[in-house]
């Protein structure tokens, strides 16, 4: 993908979240199914980077579970950052806005002592554009795993819901060329508190696999969930070989 277009996708959604953080963050204070079966497969005591933090709901969650490992947020929202502040008293929550675009970067920000032994980015690598900053993304995460540590993360199946495809714009909408975007790339609207415009890929499982293999992670383990249907989310843990 050519770089001016990635940098046009990021900024789609760096306006979006910034704009109508407020109004999304009121629509996620649910954990969804299949983030609570990963929970319980926790022990409770695991050091833990959430990347895409958003509104910290996961922290609260975490909590909720008297987990007592310690617990990173990361996202570059101010105001969904603002909300995750809000934690239960006792939970030894942090937040740091970054970037994940530009994570390599601000790696040693979230990096600690013997790595983390669980990352977590739910509904997260659906919004990076490009396989070169995916892959970026996931050598970080690697290097920032320890060597029996997990990464666990989501991606929206939106194809999957006929209400949802009914949500994709034309790409001329945000002027963007469709001829220019990767397959899978789309453009979805959003109209709570407005009318707003969000960038989103759609994975399916052989991609997800070849980006495991080029940044030396195995898949250990794959499952849908969420939704009337139970398939709007596809959950993958990896592990570093």
């Amino acid at each position: 993908m050519d770089s001016d277009i990635t940098a046009r996708l990021i900024e789609i959604n760096r306006t979006f979240y910034t704009q109508f953080g407020e109004s999304f963050s009121a629509t996620r204070h649910r954990i969804q199914p299949g983030v609570r079966r990963i929970l319980d497969r926790l022990n409770g005591d695991e050091p833990l980077l959430d990347l895409g933090c958003g509104n910290g709901e996961l922290a609260r969650e975490l909590a909720k579970r008297s987990h007592h490992g310690p617990y990173l947020g990361v996202d570059f929202s101010l105001p969904l950052l603002q909300d995750a502040e809000s934690q239960p008293d006792g939970f030894a929550a942090r937040f740091v806005q970054a970037d994940l675009t530009e994570i390599s970067a601000v790696s040693g920000q979230l990096s600690v002592k013997e790595g983390w032994s669980v990352v977590t980015a739910f509904a997260v690598l659906h919004h990076i554009p490009s396989t070169e900053l995916r892959l970026n993304i996931l050598r970080t995460i690697h290097q920032l795993l320890n060597k029996d540590g997990l990464f666990i993360h989501s991606n929206w199946q939106f194809l999957n819901s006929e209400k949802l495809k009914e949500r994709i714009q034309p790409w001329e909408s945000a002027e963007v060329s469709g001829s220019a975007v990767d397959v899978g790339d789309c453009l979805l609207d959003w109209r709570s508190g407005g009318n707003g415009l969000r960038y989103v890929h759609h994975f399916n499982e052989d991609e997800l696999k070849e980006l495991a293999t080029a940044t030396d992670f195995q898949v250990i383990d794959v499952f849908y969930s969420d939704g009337e249907t139970g398939n709007l989310g596809l959950y993958e843990v990896w592990q570093p070989i």
